[in-house]
C-alpha cells in the first residue's frame, strides 16, 4: 500500500510538473492595428492573421497555416538552419519574388497602391525601397499594411523594406530621394569623414538605425565607401572621401553601428538594420569625372595600378567589423560602371555582369557570403547615350531576359529596381536549359537563404509590425536631432581666418548678399527643377537670431557670403555632338571658364554601340560654370565691403579650387550640406 501511494505521489507529481512546464508563458496586447504576444524567455511576435501555436508554453506563428512548427516558423532554431528549411520549401515563383528589388516607393498615405499590392501579391517581391514619406507615423502604418498583405500570402514571408540615406539636410539626388522631412539631420558621409571620428559615425548608425526601425525599415542602402579618388565626379560627397585608411575606419564604424543591436549575444536585434555597402569594387575611379548612371559615364579606370586600394575599405572595414558580433556588411551593391581593364579575360562588362567582379573576386577571393543586389535599372534598356534609363553597360545587345541570366551567371542574388518576376523566370528556364533542373533550383535556393538570412536575423519573421505612435515619438526626436546638430558643427572645416575674422561676437550688423540661382532642370530629371532667379542663400529669421540684418554693405559690421562649389555640368554636352563633336566635354572645378588644354589625346576607356568611336576625349574644348555668380559676388562684396571683414562660407560636395575668390576673404568655412540653406 505504501508503495502505490508512493508511486501514484510521484506520478501526480511529474503530471503536475509537466502541466506547469507546459503552462502559457506568453498573453497577447491588443496594438494598433496588429496583435502583439509578449512571452518570457522569447521574442515578442506581432502579427494580424496568422494562426498561434503553443509548444512548451511557448507562442510561434504558424504562417503557413498547416497547423504544424515547422523549423523556419521556430524561433529557437539558428537563421541559417530556418533559412534553409523555407528556401527548400519556396515554389521558384516564390524565389523569384525574393529576388526583386522594387523601384523608388514613396509613402504619402498609409494605403497601399495597386501596383504595389500587384508586385507584392503576382509577383511575389518582398523587398520595398522607401523614399519620401509624409510623416514617421504615415510610415508606420504603410510598413503595418503591407506587412498585413503579405502575411496571409504563400509561407507568411514578410517584407524586408528599406531605404537610401535618409539622415542629410535635403535630397538632391535619386540616390538619396529620402532626404530630409521629419528624422534626425546629420552631415553627409563627406562631412562625416571631415569629423575624422569613426566612434561619431557608430553612434549615427546606432541613432539612425533606431528611426529606421521605428518607420519600418530594416536594410539600409548604405554606406557608400567607394573610395573618392575622382575629384570631379559629383557623387563625392555621399562617399568618405579619397583616404583609404579614413574610408576602411569610417565604414566599418558606419556598418557596426547600424547593424548591432545592444545587449544582444550575437549582435541581431530588433534595432538592427542590415547594411548593404556600395559600390563594389568601388566606383570612384570613375573616367574624367561622369557618372555610371549615364551611358557617357559607364567606365571606371584606374591610372597608377591602384585597383586594390580601392578594395580596401570593403575588405578591411566592412568586411571586417570588430567589437561588434555581426561580423560582416549583410549586402554589397555592384555600381554601373565597366572597371576597365581589370577582368584578366579582358571582359569589359558592367560590374553587375562580371563573374570575374562578383564571384572570383568578392565571392571566392575575400569571402563574402552575404546578399549581392544589382544597382537599379541594369538590365533595362539604354535609349540615347545621355538618357536616365537602363544602365545595361556592356550588354546593351542583348534581351532583357538575357541580361537576368548573365547577372545570375556572375553571381548577383537580387535586381534592384524590378518589380517583375517575368524576366527572373525566364532567366531560371535558361538555366535549366543549359544545366538541368536541379542545378537551377540549387542556384535559386543558395540565393534565397542569403536573402531570408537578412530577414531572419533582423527578426522580421516574428515582428515586422511597428508601433504608429512610437514612430512619432522617437523618429527625429529632440535628443536625437540634438546630436545631429552637434555632428554638423564638427564637420564644418575652417580653410582660413585671417586676421581673427571669426567668430563674429556680439550683436553686429551683417550683409548678407543675395544669390543667383541658375536655371536648373533637375538632376537625373527628378530632383530640384526651377527657372533662373536671385534670392537670398539663408533664412533672414536665422541669421537674426544671432545678428541683426543690414539692407547694405555700408550699414554691415561684415559680410556673410553664402556660395556653392562650381557645377559646369556633367561632362556630356549633347550640343556638342550635334555640332559634330564627340559629345564629350571637360568638368571644372573652378568658376571661370576652363579650357582642357591637358587632357588625354586618346582617353582611357571608351566604346558603345551608339558611338563611332572609341576616343572619348575632350582635349582642347570649354566649359563654363552655371554659377560664375557665386564668384562674381565675392568680389563684389569684398569691393563694397572695404577693408570690412568678408566671412565666404560654401557648400561643397567635392572638392574645388578656392584660388579664384580666397584672397578677397577674410575667412572660409567650408560646410557639406547643413540645415537652413537654401540649395540651388
Amino acid at each position: 500500500m505504501k508503495k502505490f501511494f508512493v508511486f501514484h505521489t510521484l506520478l501526480a507529481a511529474a503530471v503536475l510538473s509537466a502541466c506547469c512546464a507546459c503552462a502559457q508563458k506568453w498573453e497577447e496586447k491588443p496594438a494598433d492595428g496588429y496583435t502583439l504576444i509578449v512571452q518570457k524567455g522569447g521574442p515578442t511576435l506581432g502579427y494580424t492573421s496568422a494562426p498561434i501555436l503553443t509548444i512548451g508554453g511557448r507562442a510561434f506563428k504558424d504562417l503557413n497555416r498547416n497547423g504544424e512548427l515547422d523549423p523556419y516558423e521556430n524561433w529557437r532554431r539558428p537563421a541559417l538552419e530556418r533559412a534553409v528549411d523555407l528556401a527548400g520549401r519556396l515554389s521558384i515563383e516564390e524565389i523569384a519574388g525574393l529576388m526583386l528589388y522594387s523601384a523608388h516607393q514613396p509613402v504619402p498615405t498609409p494605403e497601399l497602391t495597386d501596383a504595389q499590392k500587384k508586385f507584392l501579391g503576382e509577383d511575389n517581391l518582398r523587398h520595398v525601397l522607401v523614399t519620401t514619406v509624409a510623416s514617421p507615423e504615415v510610415a508606420a502604418r504603410w510598413n503595418n499594411n503591407v506587412q498585413a498583405f503579405v502575411e496571409v500570402l504563400g509561407l507568411g514571408v514578410p517584407a524586408n523594406n528599406s531605404s537610401d540615406p535618409r539622415n542629410e539636410t535635403s535630397a538632391t539626388a535619386e540616390f538619396n530621394a529620402g532626404s530630409g522631412g521629419q528624422i534626425s539631420l546629420w552631415p553627409s558621409p563627406l562631412g562625416l569623414a571631415a569629423t575624422f571620428n569613426p566612434t561619431l559615425v557608430r553612434r549615427f548608425g546606432a541613432t539612425a538605425s533606431k528611426e529606421y526601425r521605428a518607420l519600418g525599415i530594416a536594410t539600409a542602402l548604405s554606406p557608400q565607401i567607394d573610395l573618392a579618388t575622382e575629384p570631379r565626379w559629383n557623387r563625392f560627397n555621399g562617399t568618405f572621401g579619397e583616404d583609404p585608411d579614413l574610408d576602411t575606419d569610417m565604414a566599418r564604424a558606419y556598418v557596426e553601428g547600424f547593424q548591432a543591436t545592444d545587449g544582444v549575444r550575437d549582435g541581431w536585434g530588433e534595432e538592427s538594420v542590415n547594411a548593404m555597402v556600395k559600390h563594389w569594387p568601388s566606383g570612384g575611379p570613375e573616367e574624367g569625372g561622369r557618372d555610371a548612371h549615364f551611358n557617357y559615364g559607364k567606365y571606371a579606370v584606374y591610372p597608377g595600378g591602384q585597383f586594390e586600394t580601392h578594395l580596401q575599405a570593403f575588405v578591411q572595414g566592412a568586411f571586417r567589423l570588430r567589437g561588434r558580433k555581426t561580423g560582416s556588411a549583410s549586402a554589397v551593391m555592384p555600381y554601373y560602371t565597366i572597371s576597365a581593364g581589370i577582368d584578366p579575360e579582358g571582359k569589359n562588362v558592367g560590374n553587375n555582369y562580371s563573374r570575374y567582379i562578383i564571384t572570383d573576386l568578392l565571392r571566392e577571393k575575400y569571402g563574402f557570403d552575404g546578399v549581392v543586389c544589382t544597382d537599379w535599372g541594369i538590365t533595362h534598356d539604354n535609349a540615347r547615350v545621355e538618357s536616365f534609363d537602363g544602365k545595361c553597360w556592356g550588354m546593351e545587345t542583348l534581351s532583357v531576359p538575357e541580361r537576368h541570366y548573365a547577372v545570375l551567371q556572375a553571381g548577383v542574388d537580387q535586381f534592384g529596381g524590378n518589380n517583375d518576376m517575368g524576366p527572373v523566370l525566364e532567366a531560371y528556364r535558361m538555366w535549366v536549359r543549359d544545366f538541368g533542373e536541379d542545378a537551377a533550383r540549387e542556384r535559386f535556393e543558395a540565393s534565397a537563404i542569403r536573402l531570408l538570412m537578412n530577414m531572419f536575423r533582423t527578426g522580421l519573421f516574428e515582428n515586422p509590425y511597428v508601433d504608429p505612435a512610437r514612430a512619432t515619438k522617437l523618429v527625429g526626436n529632440p535628443d536625437f536631432m540634438r546630436q545631429g546638430y552637434d555632428a554638423q558643427l564638427k564637420s564644418a572645416v575652417l580653410l582660413k581666418n585671417h586676421g581673427k575674422a571669426l567668430p563674429q561676437a556680439g550683436r553686429k550688423k551683417v550683409y548678407v548678399p543675395k544669390r543667383h540661382y541658375p536655371a536648373f532642370a533637375g538632376r537625373f530629371g527628378l530632383f530640384g527643377a526651377h527657372p533662373d532667379y536671385w534670392e537670398w542663400p539663408v533664412e533672414r529669421a536665422l541669421v537674426e537670431k544671432y545678428y541683426d540684418w543690414a539692407e547694405t554693405p555700408a550699414e554691415a559690421d561684415f559680410a556673410l557670403v553664402l556660395i556653392e562649389e562650381p557645377y559646369s555640368g556633367p561632362g556630356y554636352d549633347v550640343k556638342d555632338r550635334e555640332n559634330g563633336g564627340n559629345g564629350y566635354v571637360p568638368i571644372s572645378l573652378q568658376y571661370r571658364p576652363y579650357t582642357a588644354e591637358y587632357a588625354r589625346e586618346v582617353s582611357l576607356a571608351g566604346g558603345d554601340p551608339k558611338e563611332p568611336f572609341t576616343n572619348r576625349s575632350y582635349r582642347g574644348k570649354t566649359v563654363t560654370t552655371d554659377n560664375e555668380d557665386d564668384l562674381n559676388s565675392v568680389l563684389e562684396t569684398r569691393r563694397l565691403m572695404g577693408d570690412k571683414p568678408v566671412v565666404v562660407v560654401i557648400s561643397a560636395t567635392r572638392p574645388f579650387v578656392p584660388a579664384e575668390f580666397e584672397p578677397a576673404a577674410d575667412a572660409v568655412l567650408v560646410h557639406f550640406g547643413r540645415p537652413g540653406e537654401r540649395r540651388g
